[in-house]
């Protein structure tokens, strides 16, 4: 209770009052006593300071003959009685002989005098020098000047005493004054600082309860400001203070949210460790590239202690690469400490999943090597042919160097294609090869392929079949590019088929979609074979592949194209011998229905 900011101002006001009272008390009442102190001394002084009064009590006259010398004394001071304020009740009047024996007392009484320092100092030094015993002490409850006299031979010293009654009751009677009004100014200091306190600590409390509120997050109500003054203006600035506090945690919490959303979508795993190797955070790509779950109990030394101890990776300077291989997936690991020296510092490890690099390596090597060893084979077989011709020219017969030409000549067709297959791979993965895109009858370019290697498949005697359904409509594409891709399909089919093999040409529509189906009885693709049948270089049989012309660029490349079309390209599975390849494209073009 004593705690509170109103009951301390109360308080304040109560002793601030009570000290106020207290010392203006003690000055009125010190005041009072010494005003009497100095009135009654002034009295006296100005009393026997009168010529005539020292006249009258050291001269005798012939009236005062057979009257002893102190009641001649006392005659004369009754006339000065009012003067010197003696009433005989509250201040005496007693007259000495220089023996220090009481003559004359207040009502004759024999009263037995105190030989105060006043008195004695008359007494003993006064009646010799005429000095006045009247020493003042404020501290004494008494008050007397002792006035040495000598009246002819005789000696005599005229003592008055006063008791301080009359200044004790008005110090009384003002002490009970100060009293009363102490209580009273107690009572409205009370009710003032009441008031005052009211005044101070309502807004304050306010401002405690907006601060509370604040802390809270709750930021939905204002303070009011109800006054000018400095507590007013200290509303407002926390009032504004809170509006800026809030603006300010509404940033942070939509970045929290952000970085929350960044770091729990991200591709990379990314784990935190605190100082003891304990899990800070995690996100859900973490987990699934380790193949693992991770909890607050997973420690470092668990996921990651045989990459790095925990203090090598604190203790690093910047970062430490690592790698690790789970089950088929590379991962490159990044290990770095945050917050170094600080307690709430850590390690932080960021996981990189880098399998499609290395297989993006892998690709890249495989397919220089079957560049290097396509271009090589036909290279060796026209050097040699040709060094042949150059060291035989004119002994080798006619029929046999138009032999060795041909083969020359075939030779460099092989390898004309196999540029222009790579040429054209370079421009579709650069996009430098833009589709050249027009209307055109599909029904029309199936029926134009049909009649294209129809005399081939003759050749091989084939059975060739072409099923067009009935009003296939007209589809938006590169009419050059689709006829290739149709033409590749057709093609493979008449060379991977034996001699007297059934091929069948079929296409329709579905939807928004027209399709068109290959499907022959030759020698098809082993199983394990489909899934990598349109990688670049890739062929089943190599030997095969070369005797009948492949260059292995070419289901890859019409794959390309289709894609580019927005269409599928894919193999069918199929009951019996030989291979089913459909063709999908979209009649609208490959932009239709893109967003």
């Amino acid at each position: 209770m004593l705690r509170s900011l109103h009951m301390k101002l109360v308080m304040i006001m109560a002793l601030l009052i009570l000290s106020l009272m207290l010392v203006v008390g003690a000055f009125l009442i010190n005041s009072v006593s010494a005003f009497y102190l100095e009135d009654f001394y002034g009295q006296m002084s100005d009393v026997f300071q009168d010529p005539q009064l020292l006249h009258d009590l050291t001269t005798q006259t012939e009236e005062d003959r057979g009257v002893s010398g102190a009641e001649q004394i006392s005659r004369v001071l009754e006339a000065y009685a009012g003067e010197l304020g003696v009433d005989g009740l509250n201040r005496k009047l007693y007259i000495l002989d220089g023996n220090g024996v009481c003559l004359i007392s207040p009502d004759g009484a024999d009263d037995k005098l105190e030989y105060t320092e006043n008195l004695s100092f008359a007494l003993t030094t006064g009646l010799e020098t005429g000095e006045t015993g009247d020493e003042s002490n404020l501290a004494l409850d008494y008050m007397d000047v002792a006035i040495p006299i000598h009246r002819g031979s005789e000696e005599y010293v005229i003592y008055i005493l006063d008791n301080k009654a009359i200044a004790n009751g008005l110090t009384s009677q003002l002490f009970l004054l100060i009293a009363e009004a102490l209580v009273f100014g107690l009572v409205i200091s009370i009710l003032l600082s009441f008031l005052l306190s009211k005044t101070m600590v309502t807004p304050i409390q306010k401002l405690t309860e907006g601060a509370m509120r604040v802390a809270e997050r709750d930021f939905s109500r204002k303070i009011e400001v109800v006054s000018q003054d400095e507590i007013g203006v200290l509303t407002d600035t926390f009032n504004d203070m809170a509006g800026q506090l809030q603006d300010t945690l509404r940033q942070v919490e939509n970045e929290r949210n952000k970085l929350d959303t960044l770091f729990l979508h991200m591709t990379d795993g990314v784990v935190a460790f605190s100082l003891e190797g304990k899990v800070i955070h995690s996100n859900p790509a973490a987990a699934q590239m380790l193949r693992q779950t991770i909890s607050e109990e997973t420690t470092y030394d668990q996921l990651f202690g045989d990459v790095a101890p925990l203090e090598q990776v604190l203790a690093a300077p910047d970062h430490l690469e690592g790698e690790r291989q789970v089950r088929d997936s590379f991962l490159q690991l990044l290990l770095a400490p945050f917050d170094r020296g600080r307690e709430g510092g850590g390690a932080l490890v960021v996981i990189h999943d880098v399998t499609q690099q290395r297989k993006n390596e892998e690709l890249r090597r495989e397919f220089v090597a079957n560049v290097s060893h396509e271009l090589r084979t036909p290279l060796t077989n026209i050097h040699s042919y040709a060094e042949t011709l150059s060291e035989s020219a004119g002994d080798i017969p006619p029929e046999t160097e138009k032999k060795f030409l041909g083969v020359i000549l075939n030779e460099s067709d092989r390898m004309t294609h196999i540029v222009q297959d790579l040429l054209t791979l370079s421009r579709l993965d650069s996009n430098r090869d833009e589709l050249k895109l027009a209307r055109f009858s599909f029904g029309g370019a199936v029926q134009d392929l049909y009649n294209a290697v129809y005399m081939e498949a003759q050749r091989h005697g084939h059975t060739l079949t072409l099923d067009l359904e009935p009003g296939l409509p007209d589809i938006v594409a590169d009419r050059e590019r689709i006829v290739q891709v149709m033409m590749n399909i057709v093609s493979n089919s008449i060379k991977y088929t034996p001699d007297g093999g059934h091929i069948g040409i079929y296409a329709g529509r579905r939807g928004d979609r027209v399709w068109m189906v290959v499907d022959d009885d030759g020698i098809g693709i082993p199983e394990e074979d489909r899934p990598r049948i349109f990688e670049r270089f890739y062929r089943v049989d190599k030997a095969r592949s070369r005797q009948s012309g492949g260059t292995g660029l070419g289901l890859s490349i019409a794959k390309e194209i289709v894609d580019r079309h927005g269409g599928q390209l894919a193999l069918l599975d199929k009951q019996g011998p030989g291979l089913a390849v459909k063709l999908e494209l979209k009649i609208e073009g490959p932009d239709h229905g893109a967003k």
